[in-house]
């Protein structure tokens, strides 16, 4: 009588190829892309399983890069921005290449120095459609635009909003030395400030971090 094929097992972690890097659910790895010379691509670990011949499989949910996504890449993305997809495969335990992490925006803001495997994740993405959750961000400054932690900004002690060095007529280096600053609508005591802008994200989304931006 024919022994029947013992099917797929579920595995605890993964140890990477030619490394000591131990792969579990839940962690955030980086895979070698199709084309050579392109970033790898992101991705969490969703699941680790072997088949009978011990062939390693994970399921993983992809990030994508803002010039990934149908808005493409906006002036408002940080450098280490991703989005997390509806988007899930299935690739070759193989494929990994190293792990990485991927921070909530609050916790980004707060690291002390960014490392070269440190991401940050403020919106979850609809592939097939390009939307966008949340779907709407706070902004900030005159230009009113959504906050890029990539970029310096100084805060006004009057109204409480945060401002870009070059919409208010300084450079960063200016900026750097300033003790204390007003905008020219507190210093003209001019009418106060309109509540509640936002900016439609479907190209983006919310997650200002509490230490450094206020929703107004």
């Amino acid at each position: 009588m024919a022994k029947t094929r013992p099917g797929k097992r579920d595995l605890d972690s993964y140890t990477i190829k030619g490394t000591n890097k131990v792969v579990r659910v839940g962690d955030c790895v980086l895979m070698r892309p199709a084309d050579v010379g392109k970033p790898p691509y992101v991705a969490r670990v969703e699941k680790i399983e072997a088949d009978s011949r011990n062939n390693v499989k994970v399921k993983v949910r992809w990030y994508y890069r803002p010039e990934e996504s149908m808005g493409g890449r906006r002036q408002f993305h940080g450098a280490k921005e991703l989005f997390l997809s509806d988007h899930h495969d299935v690739q070759s335990a193989h494929t990994i290449e190293g792990k990485c992490t991927v921070h909530s925006f609050k916790n980004y803001t707060k690291l002390e120095n960014v490392g070269a495997d440190d991401y940050f994740c403020r919106f979850e993405y609809k592939a097939a459609t390009g939307a966008f959750t949340p779907d709407r961000v706070a902004v900030y400054c005159k230009c009113e635009m959504p906050y890029n932690p990539d970029d310096l900004m100084v805060q006004c002690e009057g109204c409480k909003d945060w401002f870009h060095p070059s919409c208010m007529g300084m450079t960063i280096e200016e900026a750097k030395k300033l003790d204390h600053f007003l905008c020219s609508d507190c210093v003209a005591e001019d009418d106060p400030k309109k509540g509640g802008s936002t900016f439609s994200t479907s190209p983006l989304a919310d997650g200002k971090p509490d230490n450094k931006r206020r929703k107004r």
